[in-house]
């Protein structure tokens, strides 16, 4: 834990290269994410961007290179103690249908041996930020929106008060005014709880409206990183400049 505190990254990629297969996923990749800020990961499908985010909580293991999670190499053989400190949401929500919302999202806590009366009071708390009535925790999963179970997918991501959120293509299966919706209780929920994040997505009006920190890879290279402000500013190739240019009310 003492390493995190000091460190000034939430992640580090030292040279790392990752094959799955005959396929090069990531090609020497050097990049420091930061720390309590929402770093954007963004790129087409294929670019390498999942695999990123796998390797961050050591689902997979790089093929060279190193990885820091939270000031720490990874231990792929005891990986237990690092993941409890990182929250999950990925794009098909994986809320269990067999289990309740309430059971669903304390199912992390449970599995943590954490006190019941703590573990129900920071769900009531996520619920208000979240702005999820407390009605939705004895429906089944399938009896919510597709809004409500991406909100209550974050309420489990978050019930740990994790020190890191991943996100991979979690809004992506949304219409656009729920995800618009989404985004308003994402940013409200980061304002009043400060976490490092990095969010994976193809959609790179999400990246600059949810994000402070963008990289953008293409083929399993980093194009271009840094603040949102600056890669919007400056792209530094065509393909930047592309997906800059493509936003509403963004010119060459």
């Amino acid at each position: 834990m003492q390493a995190s505190m000091q460190s000034d990254s939430a992640v580090e990629f030292q040279n790392v290269s990752l094959r799955r297969g005959a396929v090069l996923a990531l090609d020497r990749l050097n990049l420091t994410l930061p720390r309590l800020q929402t770093t954007a990961i963004l790129g087409a499908s294929g670019s390498g961007k999942s695999s990123l985010i796998q390797l961050v909580i050591g689902l997979l293991r790089p093929s060279s290179g190193q990885v820091r999670t939270l000031g720490m190499a990874i231990d792929y053989k005891n990986p237990a103690p690092l993941r409890k400190r990182i929250g999950y949401a990925i794009q098909d929500i994986a809320l269990f249908p067999h289990l309740r919302v309430r059971e669903n999202i304390l199912l992390p806590a449970r599995l943590d041996n954490r006190n019941a009366d703590e573990s129900n009071s920071r769900l009531q708390a996520l619920l208000t930020l979240m702005q999820l009535p407390a009605a939705v925790l004895d429906r089944w999963p399938h009896e919510l929106s597709g809004g409500q179970q991406q909100r209550a997918g974050l309420c489990r991501a978050m019930i740990l008060q994790p020190e890191l959120l991943l996100l991979d293509e979690p809004f992506s299966g949304l219409d656009t005014m729920t995800r618009i919706g989404i985004h308003e209780q994402f940013l409200k929920l980061q304002e009043a709880e400060p976490i490092s994040t990095i969010l994976v997505t193809h959609d790179p009006q999400e990246a600059i409206n949810l994000a402070d920190y963008i990289v953008v890879m293409k083929a399993g290279r980093v194009q271009q990183h840094g603040p949102v402000d600056a890669v919007v500013g400056a792209p530094v190739n065509d393909y930047v400049g592309q997906l800059i240019t493509a936003l509403p009310g963004v010119t060459d």
